[in-house]
């Protein structure tokens, strides 16, 4: 275990690539998910998992991967992106979109695309998933790399829906006022998840809104970052995303609280690197702090001048995760 202020770090994103390959995976219940392949066919696999829950893949991360070293696999989870069924459709059954599934989806890829073991790659909700995912199938992750890390914990759901009201009071009351008369005092983010299964459109498209200014307003001060990332989707992958986020906060992504950081400890042996920006207000450093103090081999990496969604200096970070165990 070590942990490292990183301050400043120049390094270039590789060129943009197309997939030399891409399909939907039928993983059941009706869902087929999509992925795709670049880079090296005959590379260091690598699985990027995308965060949200909900977002969908950003087809810029093929750029992190040397496409000489890396057999770079992408996939868009259950309900968004270019899988289908689409969660924007309020005629979506939800019940099958849980994390456990997502976990199967997960080695269902793996073993649909011949792959022994993986590197993975994500953030944010991402890290929860590869962390429940790699605590489940040690044996089929090489290295893990992980930036603006969640554990998906009660504390920290109550934490970016309640508590950093602290910081942003007018913004949060605007979050909370949005909400029917009734449903302001108690858990905001099940009240939301009802509005976004409301059978009015234009219910459902307005707690969409809602949701996302607060989010936008928890990253507003990240001006090296990406402020403003959540309301500028398109409408219906913000539809998507807010759906599929509040059905699992409100659910506490059905995992026991604690489990993650409980389960570490099988972990014991892959080696990892953690990356976090001490500006990030979405998720504090504390749970990558956390984390790291029981998986010895990971590597805690503070970007002092980034947020949740990043600075110049915290992708060169990745950059170098990435061509390090690239090598």
């Amino acid at each position: 275990m070590g942990s490292e202020r990183v301050e400043g770090a120049v390094a270039q994103p590789f060129p943009q690539i197309e997939p030399y390959a891409h399909g939907l995976l039928e993983v059941g219940d009706g869902n087929r998910i999509y992925w795709e392949t670049s880079g090296n066919p005959a590379g260091k696999p690598a699985l990027v998992v995308h965060g949200g829950p909900g977002s969908g893949g950003s087809r810029r991360a093929r750029k992190t991967f040397d496409p000489s070293v890396y057999r770079t696999i992408m996939f868009d989870q259950r309900g968004c992106g270019e899988s289908v069924p689409h969660a924007s459709d309020p005629n979506v059954d939800m019940a099958h979109n849980t994390t456990e599934h997502l976990i199967a989806d997960m080695e269902r890829l793996r073993e649909h695309l011949g792959v022994e073991k993986w590197l993975l790659y994500g953030g944010s909700w991402g890290s929860t998933l590869i962390l429940a995912y790699a605590e489940r199938y040690p044996e089929r992750v090489s290295e893990i790399i992980l930036v603006s890390v969640t554990m998906t914990r009660p504390e920290e759901t109550d934490w970016l829906y309640h508590g950093v009201a602290r910081f942003l009071p007018a913004q949060w009351e605007a979050f909370r006022n949005a909400l029917p008369e009734g449903e302001r005092d108690g858990n905001l983010v099940a009240a939301y998840s009802r509005l976004m299964n409301n059978a009015d459109p234009a219910v459902r498209e307005q707690a969409a809104r809602d949701w996302c200014a607060w989010e936008d307003a928890v990253i507003s001060h990240e001006s090296l970052g990406n402020p403003g990332a959540y309301s500028s989707k398109p409408d219906a992958a913000l539809l998507a995303f807010v759906r599929i986020c509040t059905h699992y906060f409100a659910n506490n992504a059905w995992l026991p609280d604690g489990q993650l950081l409980r389960d570490a400890p099988k972990l014991a042996g892959i080696p990892g690197v953690l990356i976090h920006g001490r500006l990030d207000l979405s998720t504090p450093l504390q749970t990558a702090w956390q984390l790291a103090q029981v998986w010895p081999e990971a590597d805690l990496k503070v970007i002092d001048d980034s947020g949740h969604t990043g600075s110049p200096t915290m992708q060169a970070t990745i950059l170098e995760a990435v061509a390090r165990f690239g090598r």
